[in-house]
């Protein structure tokens, strides 16, 4: 099976994802926020959040990315809420091995990544296919530093 073949397999899934991408809605009072971007394909990911503690307790994002990246700021978004810094960290890690390394998914919480897994091929996506985590750390640290 070409490259070309395992993305039409996933196209409707990738769709799908970046047609259904949750915490769209800005945050009244972020505690952090954080714009990432592509220098690579000009993709941004938005992100606004609240902690409770060390979690995320209230999450916003707006994405402009090809439909990878949106596919990805989907898949994380449903489970971001709850999680900290070095979840993020070790998801973010793992899809990175996935994408060039041809590693495996990445783990619970992290398992819908598995849709992307033909994007390996595709070095030149596979930044904005991280923005959504980039984007949430990093408005994680933003909050720590407005603390």
């Amino acid at each position: 099976m070409s490259d070309t073949d395992l993305i039409k397999l996933y196209s409707k899934q990738i769709l799908s994802l970046a047609a259904s991408i949750p915490h769209q809605s800005p945050l009244d009072a972020p505690q952090g926020e954080a714009k990432v971007r592509s220098p690579l394909c000009g993709s941004t990911v938005t992100a606004g959040l609240t902690l409770d503690g060390e979690r995320i307790a209230d999450y916003a994002q707006n994405v402009k990315a090809c439909a990878l990246g949106q596919a990805s700021a989907s898949i994380l978004g449903k489970v971001i809420i709850g999680l900290d810094r070095p979840s993020l960290e070790r998801g973010r890690t793992e899809l990175t091995t996935m994408l060039k390394d041809a590693g495996p998914v990445p783990s619970a919480p992290f398992d819908g990544y598995e849709v992307l897994q033909p994007a390996r091929e595709f070095k030149n996506r596979h930044a904005s296919i991280l923005l959504a985590f980039n984007a949430a750390i990093e408005a994680i640290d933003d909050a720590k530093a407005n603390a």
